[in-house]
């Protein structure tokens, strides 16, 4: 049986009558201060803090064992942390119990009574809150349209498809209006053209509403998509909280830089800094200006980070212009290409023998454009585009 894990029925308080203090105006909705779980031996998640906004769109994103999951089952009250507390609108809910917190789960495998019809399906937490039946029917049909089942109330799970059994799973979550939407890897299960469709009507629904939703994905593309905002975690631990364009553009640790996306790594020593810029001695492609980073450095060793798609491909090399930007050059050769549709893939073998990876957008409808393997090129990219790493 699937654990319903939103508040039950209460009054509502009047706003007019119940202002809240100047301080707590300022606090985020939901707040994470040094919450630590240990299973055993092993901590799962390791003083984590975290604040996240009302209406916000937040994502865990992580590799397998990160501790992801561990700490949205915290949220909702599936496990006690060790120590620490989680704070919704400023009460420690860290020991409340799952059925008595504002708060819902939408699981990974949807949870759904293969016996009952969709309504009762979402109907479910309604009747275990002892709303009154007028109330459930309002609220089913009200369900029902928001996520566009209409027609198929009286199916059973085993008689709709996959992206409408994600959908039940979803309006049963939202059924009961809690202030926070728990989802657990929700869309792993479809296909690739249902993922997408999914994730557009997921962050149109979260807006509708202005619902604070926090969904656990291993999927980058997906966290970056439909986040306002992402956490990456690795053993236990937050490595960084940022929009999805600062996290792939400015990552604050290599970890970071090699986990979201696709990168190129150099490695070097920095030689002198000159006009907010750094001449770097690498050990795969020479002599590269890159530009200084806003944080000072405190170590000579660094390494270079550079994405696929600000490396340009020429077979004459870039064609210089009249500023002084320094362009980084280096010569190799084509070794592998990949057509992917909208854009093209390439490794480069450099004459020092590492390997460099670019990616071009496809905009012409024939290859007149492209680069073939074996074919002699030039990869060059300006300072701005390499992000200096110490870590």
């Amino acid at each position: 049986m699937t654990e319903d894990t939103t508040l039950n029925a209460s009054p509502a308080k009047d706003p007019a009558k119940t202002e809240p203090p100047a301080a707590a105006l300022d606090m985020p909705m939901l707040r994470i201060e040094g919450v630590v779980k240990r299973f055993g031996g092993f901590t799962a998640v390791d003083k984590l803090s975290l604040d996240i906004r009302a209406g916000e769109f937040f994502a865990l994103l992580g590799p397998s064992g990160c501790g992801k999951t561990t700490l949205l089952r915290m949220l909702a009250g599936f496990e006690s942390p060790d120590a620490g507390r989680i704070l919704l609108n400023g009460a420690d809910i860290a020991q409340v119990l799952p059925h008595r917190r504002p708060v819902n789960m939408m699981f990974q495998n949807y949870a759904l009574f293969p016996h009952l019809s969709v309504r009762d399906n979402i109907a479910f937490g309604l009747k275990r809150a002892n709303m009154p039946r007028p109330e459930i029917d309002t609220r089913v049909a009200e369900m029902v349209a928001l996520v566009k089942l209409e027609g198929l109330e009286n199916r059973k799970p085993d008689q709709i498809s996959g992206g409408q059994k994600q959908r039940v799973a979803l309006a049963r979550s939202l059924a009961r209006r809690p202030q926070v939407l728990l989802l657990d890897e929700p869309l792993a299960a479809l296909d690739k053209k249902l993922r997408e469709g999914t994730q557009t009507e997921l962050m149109e629904l979260q807006r509708r509403l202005g619902m604070t939703f926090i969904i656990v994905t291993h999927d980058q593309e997906e966290a970056m998509t439909v986040a306002d905002r992402i956490g990456v975690m690795d053993c236990g631990r937050l490595e960084q909280v940022a929009t999805p364009r600062q996290l792939y553009e400015a990552p604050n640790s290599r970890w970071i830089a090699e986990f979201v996306g696709d990168i190129n790594m150099l490695e070097g020593q920095v030689e002198s800094r000159e006009a907010h810029r750094l001449t770097i001695s690498t050990r795969d492609a020479g002599t590269i200006v890159a530009a200084e980073p806003r944080q000072p450095l405190s170590k000579a060793t660094i390494c270079v980070a550079i994405r696929p798609e600000k490396v340009k491909l020429s077979r004459r090399g870039p064609v210089s212009d009249a500023s002084s930007t320094p362009i980084n050059r280096l010569e190799g050769v084509v070794t592998e290409v990949n057509y992917l549709g909208g854009l093209t893939t390439y490794k480069v073998k450099l004459d020092t023998g590492a390997t460099l990876r670019a990616s071009m957008a496809n905009t012409a409808r024939l290859d007149m454009d492209a680069y073939n393997a074996s074919q002699r090129v030039t990869a060059w990219f300006a300072p701005d585009d390499c992000v200096v790493l110490e870590q």
